[in-house]
C-alpha cells in the first residue's frame, strides 16, 4: 500500500544520495497506481499538488487535464518523474544559438519513471482525453530554486524568466477549456 508520510519520509532520506535513489523509490511506488490513486484521491482538477517542500526536495502530484501541453522549460534541478495514470510525453529540448530545438521524445505510461539532469529542458503534453497523473520529485525546492529558472514560448521558442503563476494559470486555463468540450 501507498502512504504518502512513509513515501515522503523516505524520499527526505534518500535525497542526499542523489537521483538513482529517489528514481528507485518512484519506481516502487508508481507501480501500485491503484493505491496512490486511493491515498490521494481521484483527482477533481488539474494542478500543481504539493505533497512535500524544502530548500533540498519538492515531491508534486501533478494532474495534468485532458490534452494540456506545457511549454519548454527547465528546473535548474535533477527531477525524476513516474506516471501512476493516464499519460505524459516529454519532448526533450537542447540549446541552440538563441534558441532550442527539439533532440528528442519520451512518452511515459502508468508505471514509467524517467529522470531529468539539472540542465534537462523538456516540455510536457497529456495526449489524451481524461487526467494523467504523476508524482514528480524534485532535487530543491521547485517553487523558489536558488538559480534563476526558464520557460521558453511554445511558438516563438523565446526564453524568459520561469514564473510558476504563470504555468499555475496554464493548468487552471486547460481544465477551463476541456470542461467546456465536455459541455
Amino acid at each position: 500500500m501507498f502512504d504518502k508520510e512513509r513515501f515522503i519520509h523516505d524520499c527526505v532520506g534518500a535525497v542526499a544520495d542523489g537521483q538513482g535513489a529517489i528514481r528507485e523509490l518512484v519506481a516502487e511506488v508508481v507501480s501500485q497506481g491503484g493505491a496512490i490513486m486511493a491515498e490521494l484521491g481521484e483527482p477533481r482538477r488539474a494542478g500543481i499538488n504539493a505533497l512535500y517542500r524544502s530548500k533540498d526536495l519538492t515531491i508534486i502530484n501533478f494532474v495534468w487535464a485532458p490534452c494540456m501541453s506545457l511549454m519548454p522549460h527547465n528546473h535548474q534541478m535533477f527531477s525524476v518523474v513516474g506516471i501512476y495514470s493516464g499519460r505524459e510525453d516529454n519532448v526533450f529540448w537542447r540549446r541552440a544559438g538563441g534558441s532550442i530545438e527539439a533532440v528528442g521524445a519520451k512518452s511515459l505510461g502508468v508505471g514509467d519513471v524517467t529522470a531529468l539532469e539539472r540542465d534537462a529542458i523538456h516540455s510536457v503534453l497529456n495526449p489524451i482525453g481524461k487526467m494523467t497523473c504523476a508524482i514528480h520529485v524534485y532535487g530543491g525546492d521547485f517553487f523558489a530554486p536558488p538559480e534563476p529558472r526558464s520557460l521558453w514560448e511554445h511558438e516563438t521558442l523565446v526564453e524568459q524568466p520561469w514564473d510558476v503563476e504563470k504555468v499555475k494559470a496554464l493548468f487552471e486555463e486547460a481544465e477551463a477549456r476541456f470542461n467546456g468540450w465536455e459541455q
